[in-house]
């Protein structure tokens, strides 16, 4: 029930201590009379004019919390050391009276609750405490008074799944918090722990524990727990969960914990053998190849997620020291790479797509006869011209598609000696002319005779400059040999002829 307004005015005018914010608060009978009369849909007053009013949490409310969560067949021993502990830390003896105030109007709370909708006492108080320990001041408030150890009692005692996805919720987001990670790897088997938590059948555990490994990789306590990691056991079941899992969540954050070692390179060092030996290269190739058919196939773009992240995977992988070879000599995923530029709607995959030209960049530049295999692909020169506006303003991706165009027509120039094969290029050049010229307007080249963007093909460095003029060497030789038999050809209309004079024009401008 709420309380009457003179009340609210009184504890109001304690707080502020300011005669005009009381005279509004309180207020006279005819401010009564009127806000009574008053409207209930009204909305509420603009943030500006809303009060500053803290919002901290009361230490002893987030004790009691804490205190809550001991299971029953420790609570009494541990339950004193939190209350010893948070004497000497934050409360002090007045404190206390309110913790035990606080704690019996829990409980009573908790009761009614529970009565009425049948609630989980100890589930809704970690429910509050995962959210609270997003904050710094509340991490380090809970880590001061023995949380860390209150949890790891109860991954110990429980069976519940719901209680195992919760601790390591909390556990993950005290993580965060780069000061508390030296706290979270000292409590004395709480790492071991965590990993055991790997051995659950429930998704949301399984979520959590590699959501918590993930961001532990990340802080400066890493070794503890890449050690904790290197046991084949745990590694194989590592990559059995995510090649099983069918749980797009647990995918995600399973991707996202392998992405946390590759990108550290002490981890990569002591985790990342062991699991290409294990089968990863193969793992992503299977999964890349389901993902993708999920996406199409049966029509669930939501998916693509999922396959931005494997990209993401084997792109992080392409460029890891020592590991583009495992990305570069598997036929397969090079294949799997290259299908996923030819999706149509280039807006809606489009981050895809843009992972995608960069793995072909750096693969190409390790498995140069690769190039041969999409030379004479249509369906994928067109994709990959489509993606040309996506990658402009990323260098990296717009090197790596210049480095892949650069590649092509060098074959092109060198091996397509056929009119028809010729012309086919052609046309396919001249459809997508705009985009081309778009790119070298935005651009200017990266200013002609710069080789910032180059890549390496057999000892040459070809940038978009070299690039051009390939491009114009193929312009060249076409209107010497075949410009007259094009205009036999049924897609041959009267715009190709001009098409053809401004591109060649723009390659010999921007090249020279």
């Amino acid at each position: 029930m709420a309380p009457p307004r003179e009340e609210e005015g009184s504890r109001a005018t304690e707080e502020k201590e300011s005669e005009n914010y009381v005279e509004e608060e309180a207020g006279g009978d005819d401010e009564d009379e009127a806000q009574e009369d008053a409207p209930s849909h009204l909305p509420l007053a603009p943030c500006s004019e809303i009060l500053d009013i803290p919002t901290t949490v009361d230490p002893s409310y987030i004790i009691s919390l804490i205190r809550r969560l001991l299971p029953h067949n420790s609570r009494e021993g541990t339950q004193s050391q939190v209350t010893e502990n948070s004497a000497t830390s934050v409360m002090g003896c007045e404190m206390k009276r309110e913790l035990r105030n606080e704690e019996r109007s829990v409980v009573l709370d908790d009761r009614q609750s529970l009565t009425e909708d049948t609630k989980d006492p100890w589930e809704d108080c970690g429910c509050v405490l995962w959210d609270l320990a997003a904050s710094k001041s509340n991490a380090e408030l809970m880590v001061n008074n023995l949380i860390l150890e209150v949890l790891l009692t109860n991954l110990h005692v429980t069976d519940s799944f719901r209680v195992v996805e919760i601790c390591l919720g909390i556990i993950g987001n005290l993580a965060c918090h780069e000061n508390l990670s030296n706290a979270i790897v000292s409590t004395n088997g709480l790492v071991e722990t965590i990993v055991d938590q790997l051995f659950r059948d429930d998704s949301a555990c399984l979520s959590e524990a590699f959501r918590l490994l993930a961001v532990s990789l990340q802080t400066s306590n890493f070794i503890s727990f890449a050690e904790a990691l290197q046991p084949e056991q745990i590694l194989s079941r590592i990559l059995w969960i995510i090649g099983n899992t069918l749980n797009s969540t647990l995918l995600e954050k399973s991707i996202d914990f392998l992405l946390a070692i590759i990108y550290n390179q002490e981890v990569r060092v002591i985790l990342l053998q062991p699991l290409v030996k294990l089968g990863l290269p193969n793992l992503i190739v299977s999964l890349l190849a389901s993902e993708t058919n999920k996406s199409t196939e049966v029509n669930q773009p939501e998916r693509f997620f999922i396959v931005d992240l494997i990209l993401r995977l084997v792109e992080a992988l392409s460029t890891a020291d020592n590991y583009s070879d495992v990305i570069s000599s598997n036929g397969d995923l090079f294949r799997l790479v290259c299908e996923v530029v030819k999706l149509p709607d280039k807006f809606e995959v489009a981050s895809l797509c843009v992972s995608a030209v960069i793995i072909i960049a750096n693969t190409l530049a390790d498995e140069q006869h690769l190039i041969l295999g999409i030379l004479n692909d249509f369906q994928f020169l067109q994709g990959l011209f489509d993606v040309l506006p996506f990658v402009s303003d990323d260098s990296q991706a717009r090197n790596a598609f210049w480095c892949i165009l650069a590649r092509l027509f060098q074959q092109v120039d060198e091996n397509v000696s056929t009119t028809s094969n010729l012309h086919q290029f052609v046309l396919l050049l001249l459809d997508k002319s705009f985009l081309i010229e778009e790119d070298l307007d935005s651009h200017l080249v990266d200013n002609p005779g710069d080789n910032s963007g180059s890549c390496v093909v057999e000892g040459k460095l070809y940038a978009v400059t070299t690039c051009l003029k390939r491009i114009a060497r193929i312009l060249e030789k076409w209107n010497k040999d075949g410009a007259a038999n094009l205009e036999k050809d049924d897609s041959w209309d009267g715009n190709h002829g001009g098409k053809a004079r401004k591109l060649l024009s723009y390659c010999l401008k921007y090249s020279s």
